[in-house]
């Protein structure tokens, strides 16, 4: 009985320790003890906590067993699995068979990059928490799909309480049932399989949102059953109200995004129109079902000749492209937007850009702010994209606003209170990883999340969830209406019936909302939890990169050159401030201890306002490696681009290996700027930073790393971040030999 009482109110845990809504954030600098929570969230890197996690699987298992059980035994169902099949040849070697194979697969597998590994600062995805994977674990045994509530009864209200955890870690507010009986606009989030499927799923609805108006302008004016809402009226982007029949084919596509969604809702509770007369209105003049080509060609281009596009920086992911391909859109109507040196989007080009469609009537479904790119960890300036935003609408341009926050949506919750205090004096072993709050600037995009129509935030990466689990999350929920098949309703409040109906996919696992749903009972995303954790990873990445500027060819034959550029650079000082900032992060940061850096700190703001700065916007580290021979440093971009390349190869597995336990001494990822991408002024100016002359189209290679380990700098031995720097100078050094020989070059 005790045990269906818990599972009676298991939706309710979420709920209970939700964050006050409150933009601050906080260095975390003056705790100098470890802390013994976060070293129960992961099973470790070497394996820490196996008799935790042996535990927790155990009884997963058992309490899945007890439920096969308990439902058979009241109807007296007979068993299958004899004793007398168990003792048969056929079955004993069946089960040997099985014993063999995963002994084969165990094996393989070892061949993996050991994720959880100090050395690992490759990719954007680190260690699960234990509880997200003993959560997914516990649930795949129920094999819920999440398309259907009827068959995932369990995981579809877990996956509607994630989706309320993560609308309050970005921002949002998730109004009362009081509220929302008053019309309280709610917040609306579903797990997808990943951030690419999210952003698809945004750029869908907000094409569909954005023909919306006309659809039910040409019902209204041909479809008897229509012809009560003649009079409706809808508010302009720039504010005015009109009757909806009035406008021409400009203003319909520029509607108010909040109005273009409450039309359907408006149509049925203020003019009678029933369900069913919108279902059909919608199977024969919407653009879901006519597709773009026809839908253009009969409703708009008498008015407006231009294809809409989505606007999106260079840095956008690439299932941008992809999506605008998949919506008929096509992916040249994808527009980049120029970004700075820093990596951000430059407002300069995305006004002009505006004021362009705006001079020439060319829609804009989307705007695309990308908090956190994937190769450069930088986030967009979302603060100014809002105000331009609401200066475009007061000259009568509406589009929607997408933050895609895949990679950088966690780390919202630095800003989120925690309900429950956090404990000043939090006991633990060994030194802690102090947690560290993101630039000034950067808080103060993330201060402007509210203001975004819709967000992607990926759960299996920053959320240190297995995969897959991907989330999108909308600021009205009720714009996911927009992408159904299905007539919108008025929304009476309650709990929905089902969450597939809304998604791209088809099935989806209820195991991995059940694994965010456990991670999050257990690691809340606010300052106590998820904050906290991720201030940590800051902190680290930012170490690693005070190892790596340090690497500036001083003393050496290898420099390494940060694509993330020193304050000192950002403020436009000579090489003489950057040289002399270079070796006073050498001498200052790069030997201390965590405790003692901290204090340090403490007691200089000048050395506490450098390091705050250093790094990322987040905490991935983008660089290359230059070199230097007798006849100086290199200046030949296909030089450089062979040994990072080099480099790359030596710290990563490409290939099946056989299942041996990989020997690499340290692991990075790859990529490489290009001048189609980035356009050739901002390669060559960081081609500058590195030495090289003009590339003349030829892009620059660089390396990545990612520090998701909050454990790095506080091991028992200490920090160990100098040993995989080490590691890579090694890797560094014997790449740079190798093509110097290559090319019959001594260095310098």
């Amino acid at each position: 009985m005790e045990r269906h009482q818990r599972n009676r109110h298991i939706v309710s845990t979420l709920s209970d320790f939700h964050a006050r809504e409150k933009d601050e954030g906080r260095m975390d600098l003056d705790n100098s003890k470890g802390s013994t929570s976060l070293a129960g969230w992961f099973l470790g890197p070497l394996a820490e906590n196996q008799e935790v996690l042996d535990r927790s699987i155990t009884k997963a298992i058992a309490a899945h067993c007890d439920a096969r059980r308990e439902y058979g035994a009241q109807f007296r169902d007979p068993p299958f699995v004899t004793s007398e099949i168990k003792a048969s040849d056929d079955y004993r070697k069946t089960i040997a068979t099985l014993d063999t194979k995963l002994e084969d697969l165990l094996g393989a597998l070892h061949g993996s990059i050991p994720l959880s590994s100090y050395r690992n600062q490759s990719h954007m995805y680190w260690d699960i928490t234990m509880p997200g994977a003993i959560g997914y674990f516990a649930a795949m045994l129920y094999n819920q799909n999440n398309v259907a509530a009827e068959a995932s009864p369990v995981t579809t209200l877990l996956e509607i309480e994630v989706g309320k955890d993560l609308a309050r870690m970005l921002g949002y507010h998730v109004p009362s049932d009081a509220e929302t009986a008053q019309g309280a606009l709610t917040p609306w989030a579903h797990i997808t399989c990943d951030g690419s499927v999210a952003n698809g799923e945004s750029m869908w609805a907000a094409r569909n949102l954005k023909y919306m108006p006309i659809t039910m302008a040409e019902a209204i004016r041909h479809e008897p059953d229509m012809a009560g809402g003649k009079d409706v009226k809808v508010k302009l982007a720039d504010g005015r109200s009109v009757k909806l029949l009035d406008l021409d084919s400009w203003e319909l596509l520029n509607v108010a995004i909040d109005d273009v969604i409450a039309l359907s809702p408006r149509l049925q509770s203020d003019f009678g129109i029933t369900p069913e007369a919108i279902k059909a209105a919608l199977d024969k003049y919407s653009v879901q079902n006519l597709g773009l080509a026809e839908y253009q060609r009969r409703f708009i281009a008498r008015d407006t000749q231009h294809l809409p596009v989505v606007l999106a920086p260079s840095t956008a992911h690439y299932s941008w492209p992809k999506s605008a391909a998949l919506i008929g859109l096509g992916a040249n109507q994808l527009w980049r937007i120029h970004v700075d040196e820093d990596g951000r989007m430059r407002m300069d080009h995305l006004r002009e850009t505006l004021q362009d469609c705006l001079d020439n009537k060319r829609p804009i479904l989307e705007v695309v702010a990308v908090i956190g790119s994937t190769e450069e960890s930088a986030v967009d300036p979302l603060a100014d994209i809002v105000e331009l935003r609401d200066e475009f609408r007061r000259k009568g341009l509406e589009f929607s606003l997408h933050v895609d926050g895949a990679w950088g949506g966690y780390f919202a919750s630095m800003l989120r209170d925690s309900k429950e205090p956090i404990d000043p004096d939090q006991g633990g072993a060994l030194e802690q990883t102090p947690a560290m709050i993101m630039s000034d600037y950067v808080m103060r995009q993330y201060r402007a999340f509210p203001h975004a129509d819709t967000q992607t935030v990926d759960p299996h990466k920053a959320g240190f969830i297995p995969y897959p689990a991907g989330a999108l999350c909308y600021r009205n929920g009720a714009m996911r209406d927009m992408i159904t098949f299905t007539a919108p309703v008025v929304y009476h409040g309650g709990v929905d019936p089902t969450v597939g109906v809304y998604g791209i996919e088809g099935s989806k696992p209820g195991a991995a909302a059940a694994g965010v749903y456990l991670s999050h009972a257990m690691i809340r995303p606010d300052k106590s939890g998820y904050g906290k954790l991720l201030g940590k990873c800051i902190f680290n990445s930012k170490r690693l990169y005070a190892e790596l500027v340090s690497l500036d060819g001083t003393d050496d034959y290898i420099k390494v050159v940060p694509f993330q550029r020193l304050p000192c650079e950002k403020a436009g000082k000579g090489d003489h401030a950057r040289a002399e900032e270079v070796a006073y992060i050498r001498e200052n940061f790069v030997p201390r201890e965590n405790n003692d850096l901290v204090e340090f700190m403490l007691n200089d703001q000048k050395a506490l306002d450098l390091f705050k700065e250093l790094g990322s916007d987040q905490n991935i580290v983008t660089y290359a490696v230059n070199f230097k021979t007798t006849d100086g440093w290199n200046t030949d971009v296909t030089l450089m681009n062979a040994v990072n390349t080099a480099i790359y190869k030596a710290l990563s597995i490409s290939t099946f290996n056989g299942g041996t336990v990989p020997k690499n001494p340290m692991f990075v990822t790859s990529s490489a700027f290009d001048v189609p991408s980035y356009g050739q002024s901002f390669v060559d100016a960081y081609g500058a930073r590195a030495g090289l002359d003009h590339t003349q189209g030829t892009a620059i290679s660089f390396l990545i790393s990612t520090t998701q380990d909050p454990w790095v700098s506080a091991t028992a031995e200490g920090n160990y971040l100098p040993q995989v720097v080490a590691a890579f100078k090694t890797a560094a050094k014997t790449a740079v030999n190798d093509v110097l020989r290559l090319h019959g070059l001594t260095h310098g």
